[in-house]
């Protein structure tokens, strides 16, 4: 994936997440070159992984096959804040999606935070970790629903949904609808969850790279979360 794709996404996060009101905290404008002066009192930042995260997960598609996403809070057993939560926003144009995934611990809410629709597709995961063909149940904001193998469930801004550990999904923004920017329709949504182990506890039905590999053909504007410096 190159820099510069990368740095065009987080610049239309910026927008998206400005679109919907949302105030973003001061380190997500800083720099690379920011971060030379950043020492030990950022290390939350850097040991729990928070800040800007953009993948294509190895795929080469990222249109198709990609997130960008800002981790806003997180714990983590490297660092002692005693958090045991976490707290993202995603940047979700239509038709971008994750692969099908699952997670063996993370219970996390998705909230339509507000521009389009987000669809959520769903199954329940078999012991031997496949998509199971047998209905189940989901919390859609507290109530209880009825859902069958496969189904895309429809969420409008404001609307939620709580995905349990062993839920295989993926999600979206719905086509035609969201936020015009540049050339795509933009929608954003929040996860509110557990902890966040993105290097365990991300289970993937096709193989795929968490963090892809990216080609320097532009300088960074801000490092990835997987990208920090120690502190000097």
């Amino acid at each position: 994936m190159k820099r510069s794709l990368v740095n065009d996404a987080i610049e239309t996060a910026k927008e998206a997440f400005a679109a919907v009101n949302f105030k973003m905290p001061p380190f997500a404008q800083w720099t690379t070159q920011d971060w030379q002066s950043h020492g030990g009192e950022a290390d939350e930042i850097r040991i729990c992984m928070l800040g800007w995260d953009v993948t294509d997960f190895g795929q080469g598609r990222f249109d198709e096959l990609g997130r960008t996403l800002f981790t806003l809070r997180n714990g983590s057993s490297k660092y002692g804040s005693g958090k045991d939560y976490a707290e993202k926003l995603i940047l979700d144009p239509e038709n971008q999606r994750p692969p099908l995934h699952y997670h063996r611990n993370k219970m996390e809410d998705i909230i339509n935070r507000g521009g389009g629709n987000v669809m959520v597709r769903l199954f329940k995961c078999t012991a031997d970790d496949q998509p199971s063909d047998e209905s189940f149940t989901m919390q859609l904001d507290g109530v209880t629903c009825d859902v069958n193998a496969g189904e895309t469930l429809r969420l409008e801004p404001g609307q939620s949904l709580c995905i349990p550990p062993r839920t295989i999904h993926q999600f979206w923004g719905e086509e035609g609808t969201g936020f015009r920017i540049g050339d795509k329709r933009c929608t954003v949504s929040g996860e509110v969850s557990r902890v966040c182990d993105d290097w365990e506890d991300n289970c993937w039905l096709e193989p795929c790279d968490r963090f892809c590999q990216i080609e320097e053909d532009v300088p960074a504007r801000h490092h990835l979360v997987h990208e920090y410096p120690p502190a000097p």
